[in-house]
């Protein structure tokens, strides 16, 4: 068998081998999306559960799950950005890096349910929040800050040292140049660290199973120390412990659409968001 005959039959196993993992992909959410779409309308989308969770809708789930969302990348995003900054403008490449990305792969690698351990640990109990958004965010952001801080790290290290020692050249500082010149150009790969996390955050249970999720709420949280539904844990309860399984089956599949096109619509408005960041960087 010669090479070319070997190679075509290299490229027809990767082929198949894809097209069987988006056929998997596409067969699961259409499932989902089949069984979902029924129970969609106007009143699941904006009321709140009744009769058992087996009528009404997840409207105070959906706030839950956006609070969340939000409260997790405000802690994670600039303390995992500024500890990119620090280790690769910074830092250089001794022991101490070496070892603290050594750390921050491991962390990377934890089940999310010893972080949710870890937050009812330190925020419900030792800090007093209690079970709350605080807790939630707090909680989800230590999950997603390893993979922001190694996302940025490889950004800031894709930007090409000619740019750094061009704005040197013309008397810039070092804050300035990562400021004006290093931070702009990693900003789109950036936001792929920052689109897989929120599709981590958005979809986990463990983590506010012990921190912030309620079993149902009647009202909406009214400050960030209040209790919050959520879609991950709402879905958890409708699918395992209901008053009536059988009865909330069509709403757990109404949910698990409705979490989907959350997470899709977050990924689609940061991936449109890194596309023209990237258009106006070679424009410019």
């Amino acid at each position: 068998m010669n090479k070319k005959i070997k190679q075509q039959i290299a490229f027809w196993i990767f082929r198949l081998f894809s097209v069987l993992i988006v056929g998997i992909l596409l067969s699961i959410l259409g499932f989902i999306i089949f069984n979902g779409i029924q129970v969609i309308n106007w009143e699941f989308l904006t009321t709140a559960p009744r009769e058992g969770m087996t009528a009404g809708g997840i409207f105070p789930a959906i706030v839950g799950t956006f609070y969340l969302v939000i409260g997790s990348l405000i802690f994670a995003v600039p303390l995992g950005v500024m500890s990119a900054i620090y280790t690769i403008e910074y830092a250089g490449n001794g022991k101490v890096v070496r070892f603290i990305r050594m750390m921050t792969n491991n962390l990377a690698s934890i089940p999310s349910i010893v972080f949710g351990l870890f937050g009812m640990a330190l925020f419900v109990n030792k800090l007093g929040f209690g079970d709350s958004i605080l807790a939630g965010s707090l909680t989800l952001g230590l999950l997603t800050l390893p993979i922001i801080i190694r996302t940025s790290e490889e950004a800031l290290k894709a930007v090409p040292e000619s740019y750094r020692s061009g704005s040197y050249a013309l008397g810039a500082s070092k804050l300035m140049t990562i400021r004006k010149v290093v931070l702009p150009s990693a900003m789109p790969n950036i936001l792929t660290g920052i689109i897989l996390s929120v599709g981590r955050v958005s979809g986990e249970t463990a983590p506010i199973l012990f921190t912030v999720a309620a079993y149902f709420l009647p009202n909406l949280p009214d400050s960030i120390f209040s209790q919050a539904m959520a879609l991950p844990y709402h879905l958890y309860v409708l699918a395992t412990s209901g008053t009536d399984i059988e009865a909330s089956r069509p709403m757990a599949y109404g949910t698990a659409l409705v979490l989907i096109v959350i997470v899709l619509f977050f990924n689609l408005s940061a991936t449109i968001l890194r596309q023209r960041m990237n258009k106006k960087l070679r424009h410019n």
